[in-house]
């Protein structure tokens, strides 16, 4: 009897370690029960961002929360970064046997949502995109291709070779721009910090090259996409957004007045209103 006990703990954390290692390219926390939800944070950023968001959603529904390669307490991986971690996504949806699950992505999160609705239109029941864009690339560079865009660059090579103290102040610099909200300034710039560099540099560039403005066409599901109104006036945002979700036929987009990148942080009880109604009250 104490052998057989003995064989199924060992089983059981066979198991266990097994469904953790199968996707090498992020760490997910499932919580809560119903529809499913996949939680995607934006770059550098932890499963964290969503603490708030996942304490009302998995009253209703199963969350499942993730955290990327390189970030928080996750090892890096090598390259192509953002590549694997799709295609990681594809086989974990596939392998849970998710049946429609939604995504809320943030930024990159965003982005990752909509590159996966594109190539797969049918696994999804709806997208939810909080100041996400199809390509960041053409954000930054007049007459943007992906070609135009390579790992080796100076920009590049100074950030590698950043010492900790020039790193922590160009975090601080960029938390402050990124959320109004002085406690998530400090939250935003620990995880910057605890990111692994090579991912923190050469993953921006895998983003950086990701456009998804023509093959988003594909995705006939319900997008939702939050737009912040802060470092830019409103009618400049709307033709951004605009231009950049053009050939997405089946969206609605909000623009968030006072609200810098971080939606879910400056305007909290505004974005749980919101996600109450697109996602619970289609339950």
């Amino acid at each position: 009897m104490q052998t057989l006990r003995k064989f199924i703990i060992a089983s059981c954390l066979f198991i266990t370690f097994s469904t953790i290692a199968q996707e090498k390219s992020f760490q997910v926390e499932v919580t809560g029960k119903g529809n499913p939800i996949l939680l995607f944070p934006g770059f550098s950023c932890t499963g964290d961002v969503w603490n708030e968001t996942v304490k009302e959603l998995s009253k209703t529904n199963e969350c499942h929360i993730f955290t990327f390669a390189g970030f928080g307490n996750v090892p890096a991986i090598e390259t192509p970064w953002l590549e694997t971690i799709k295609t990681d996504l594809q086989k974990y949806v596939a392998r849970k046997k998710l049946n429609k699950p939604t995504i809320i992505g943030h930024s990159m999160g965003g982005s990752l949502a909509l590159w996966l609705a594109s190539e797969k239109p049918n696994t999804y029941k709806e997208l939810i995109i909080v100041d996400g864009l199809p390509s960041i690339g053409a954000l930054m560079i007049p007459n943007f291709s992906p070609e135009k865009i390579s790992y080796d660059n100076p920009f590049s090579k100074q950030q590698l070779e950043m010492d900790e103290t020039a790193f922590k102040q160009m975090a601080n610099q960029m938390a402050s721009g990124m959320v109004f909200n002085k406690e998530k300034q400090k939250d935003i710039v620990s995880w910057m910090l605890q990111a692994d560099r090579k991912t923190y540099v050469y993953g921006y560039i895998d983003l950086m090259k990701l456009d998804l403005r023509e093959s988003i066409k594909s995705i006939k599901i319900p997008v939702t996409i939050m737009a912040a109104i802060s470092m830019y006036p409103k009618p400049q945002v709307e033709k951004l957004y605009t231009e950049q979700y053009q050939k997405l036929e089946n969206k609605e987009i909000i623009y968030v007045d006072k609200s810098a990148h971080f939606i879910m942080f400056d305007k909290p009880e505004w974005f749980q209103k919101q996600i109450q109604k697109l996602v619970v009250s289609g339950n």
